[in-house]
């Protein structure tokens, strides 16, 4: 693509040097520049791009956009704005043809129930017939291809470039988990969404967003860029939700288990294996069979089958469509295990995620919950208590144990963490992961139920700048494997 056509009626400040240049693609990182791309030189939470253009030039960038002309690289297009990232989405969105155009788009914010919805819209749509791609938490599903996720939401330039991916490979909608930070960020510019689903907002993030009021207000962007013929979905059940929906003037949808909605579930009865109730629309009413546990789970697919009403499927088709739903990766995973233990592992890594799933199993217990978790490092510390008042009031023993500490010492988080019970008889300490899981695991009888939370889908335990390989649902494996061979 020429650089006059990229620019054409683009508002910026000045360009020096030549516009009729050809572009072979665009990067806003200096080490996966390639000969004939555009480098976007943008301001960075703890760096300036600026201080990169040098590489990205030697690597063959032939055109900087840059909110600060650099005379030393004269030999290469510059494009000088003063907010880069105001023209960053912009630029992109030119470059690979509006790709969001071409599809449906819907997009997905909330606290908790952001990953599981996303995997249950996006089977829906598949097997209702509608090829879709998927962006979130876990992975990213483009056709054919799976890819590791970077981010719960990736960067603008990510975005765009696979949503023409997922044209190419013959999709025709995208499901795109959309986080609090992606959208105060601007990962989501030039994306109009035809359906934005809130599922519910609790206290999260506030190391980012600092207050509520912040958080809200970036959450409310989500709804504020749906197209105008676009429907918003949102649970009745949450308080926060008209604060959310309060610039929203587009058609809405609600959902709800105990509040009035346009999509209500009855007759809800839960198991440890799943759970079966009644959706009722205004009209109708379909009954719904799911292998997902927990109440929560019940109003995650009510937001499911919500969406879909708003893509004009039918109550009925719709329903049928999640049947052969199975489990997300990591959000409330029963683990088989040779043992016959009920082994759950959940990335619930907040008190208030914490909570939601212990109440879900108390509901379903009827020996004891063995509740394993510990708290990730570099974050919000206020989680820490939390998520021990969560394990005090709904597990009947607690083992606090090592999450990701990243830069922090593990002894200290677990230290913060013990703070927040009030009672540690029925608690226990033990720092290495693995052999936490192994003293739920010998801990466990017939009837209990054991929860492993915090790092749900992660396959690995992140110390200071060190990865080592660790997922809870593998070690699940080779511990009862292990224990079954000892007997």
């Amino acid at each position: 693509m020429k650089l006059v056509k990229l620019l054409k009626d683009l508002k910026v400040q000045e360009v020096h040097g030549s516009k009729s240049i050809e572009i072979t693609g665009i990067s806003n990182h200096s080490q996966k520049v390639s000969p004939g791309n555009l480098f976007i030189a943008k301001q960075g939470a703890v760096t300036d791009g600026n201080l990169y253009t040098p590489e990205a030039v030697v690597s063959g960038a032939v055109a900087i956009v840059t909110d600060m002309y650099d005379p030393s690289q004269k030999n290469v297009t510059q494009i000088v704005h003063p907010n880069v990232k105001e023209i960053e989405g912009q630029l992109v969105a030119r470059y690979y043809e509006q790709p969001a155009e071409e599809l449906l788009m819907i997009g997905i914010t909330g606290t908790k129930g952001k990953t599981t919805t996303s995997y249950l819209i996006h089977h829906l749509l598949e097997s209702l017939g509608c090829r879709s791609g998927l962006m979130g938490t876990v992975e990213y599903l483009v056709g054919e291809h799976r890819y590791p996720a970077s981010h719960t939401t990736p960067d603008v330039l990510t975005n765009h470039r696979m949503l023409r991916e997922m044209i190419q490979q013959n999709c025709k909608g995208a499901v795109m988990e959309v986080s609090s930070h992606a959208l105060d960020q601007n990962r989501v510019q030039c994306i109009d969404f035809d359906i934005a689903v809130f599922t519910n907002l609790t206290p999260d993030h506030l190391d980012y967003h600092k207050d509520m009021d912040h958080y809200i207000a970036s959450k409310r962007k989500l709804f504020a860029s749906l197209k105008e013929s676009g429907t918003a979905v949102y649970n009745a059940d949450s308080p926060l939700w008209e604060q959310i929906l309060e610039e929203c003037s587009a058609k809405k949808i609600s959902y709800a288990i105990q509040n009035p909605a346009d999509v209500k579930a009855s007759d809800i009865k839960l198991t440890p294996l799943g759970s079966t109730f009644i959706i009722h629309t205004q009209n109708q009413q379909v009954t719904c069979q799911s292998t997902l546990v927990g109440l929560h789970n019940v109003s995650n697919i009510l937001s499911t089958i919500a969406t879909a009403l708003a893509c004009g499927y039918s109550l009925e088709e719709s329903v049928a469509a999640l049947k052969g739903f199975q489990q997300v990766p990591g959000r409330l995973e029963f683990v088989k295990n040779n043992l016959g233990l009920k082994v759950y592992v959940d990335y619930a890594h907040s008190g208030e995620s914490l909570a939601a799933v212990l109440q879900g199993l108390h509901e379903l217990k009827t020996g004891r919950i063995l509740t394993v978790f510990g708290c990730g490092g570099d974050r919000d510390m206020e989680r820490r208590m939390g998520m021990a008042r969560a394990a005090e009031k709904y597990s009947d023993i607690s083992i606090v144990t090592t999450d990701n500490p990243r830069s922090e010492d593990p002894t200290v988080i677990i230290e913060d963490i013990l703070r927040g019970f009030t009672n540690l008889d029925n608690v226990v300490v033990e720092a290495d992961r693995r052999k936490a899981i192994e003293k739920a695991i010998k801990m466990a009888k017939e009837d209990d139920l054991i929860l492993i939370a915090g790092k749900g889908h992660e396959r690995f335990q992140i110390f200071v700048n060190i990865m080592v390989e660790f997922d809870d649902r593998v070690v699940v494996a080779e511990v009862c494997q292990s224990q079954l061979a000892s007997v």
